[in-house]
């Protein structure tokens, strides 16, 4: 297989004209690897895709869960679902199929919504941090504040705001010319790979990428920070020890999600183009794309006692039987 890499490696560098599809070089080309791999991702595919879809239906159909604390995290699940199923199904492929290549439009297409969804976890627990903060700060106007009005602009206004971003950066991507190297060393289209195979000046990318890329990204993260200082300064004045640790012991398991999602999102994104090396940014990636979606059900949901009553209803529900 390395042979045949090599060989494409040559008749693409040979092909100066514009690359019409690249390939997908995976986490390794060691067959046993790539069979440990697949079982290994196929795993954790299905845990995020069954652990985020019961929780989407456990919110859904328990009405005490009807609060905006629980439709955030219904929302977050779906992006979760969606996220990984933007890239996983092509890892499977590839390991499975050896389904190496795809299409310049199926590359961008995958790039702007891998992009979308990732713009929608950082907006959603922003807005996630910020419902907690209303809830403990400011308790007797939490229902005053928190309308199903303003949960639904939140919501909505994040996907608008998504989806102008990252057709920014398509757009971007799009009029550059790709010749010679079409081997992509990741295992989905991401920006930093595609922006080293380019032969054009990538210098507008890079700038849009270290200035409008960081205002959407240190904007919500700047939120959340905010939200935490007044949440523990609001904690450290209850006179109660242990009525302040039950409070903030529902911010936990969000906070450890965001240190999880913006510490890989930093490191791989927001260092310059030279420091970047591809073990490293393909490491960055499977923690953002694969483990930090599975987690979302485990680390929110199961650690919450109505979550686990919710959950209980669903898995033990009993449909009626026809007459």
């Amino acid at each position: 297989m390395l042979q045949d890499t090599a060989g494409l490696r040559h008749m693409s560098n040979t092909n100066q004209s514009s690359v019409s599809e690249f390939l997908l070089l995976g986490l390794s080309r060691q067959p046993q690897q790539q069979q440990l791999l697949f079982l290994l991702f196929l795993i954790m595919y299905l845990a995020t895709v069954l652990g985020n879809l019961l929780i989407i239906l456990a919110i859904s159909t328990d009405s005490c869960l009807h609060t905006p604390m629980y439709f955030f995290l219904s929302n977050l699940s779906f992006v979760d679902v969606c996220f990984s199923s933007t890239i996983v199904p092509k890892v499977l492929a590839i390991y499975t199929l050896g389904s190496q290549a795809i299409s310049f439009s199926g590359c961008l297409t995958q790039l702007y919504f891998l992009c979308v969804f990732a713009d929608m976890d950082n907006f959603v627990l922003a807005v996630m941090a910020y419902d907690r903060f209303v809830a403990i700060c400011h308790p007797l106007d939490y229902k005053t504040k928190m309308t199903h009005q303003l949960c639904t602009l939140l919501i909505v206004g994040s996907w608008m705001v998504a989806n102008l971003n990252c057709l920014l950066h398509t757009l971007l991507l799009a009029r550059l010319t790709f010749c010679g190297d079409n081997i992509i060393p990741h295992f989905f289209c991401d920006a930093t790979p595609l922006l080293k195979l380019s032969c054009s000046d990538t210098h507008l990318n890079e700038l849009v990428i270290h200035t409008e890329g960081a205002v959407i990204m240190v904007i919500p993260f700047a939120c959340i920070l905010i939200s935490y200082i007044y949440i523990t300064y609001a904690v450290l004045r209850v006179s109660s020890p242990r009525g302040g640790w039950k409070a903030f012991s529902t911010c936990g398991s969000h906070l450890a999600v965001v240190c999880l999602f913006y510490g890989t999102i930093i490191a791989e994104y927001f260092n310059p183009s030279s420091s970047h090396s591809a073990g490293r940014d393909v490491a960055g990636a499977v923690m953002y794309t694969m483990v930090t979606p599975m987690l979302n059900p485990f680390i929110y949901s199961l650690r919450n006692r109505d979550m686990k009553g919710a959950l209980r209803k669903v898995l033990t529900m009993r449909f009626p039987s026809k007459q």
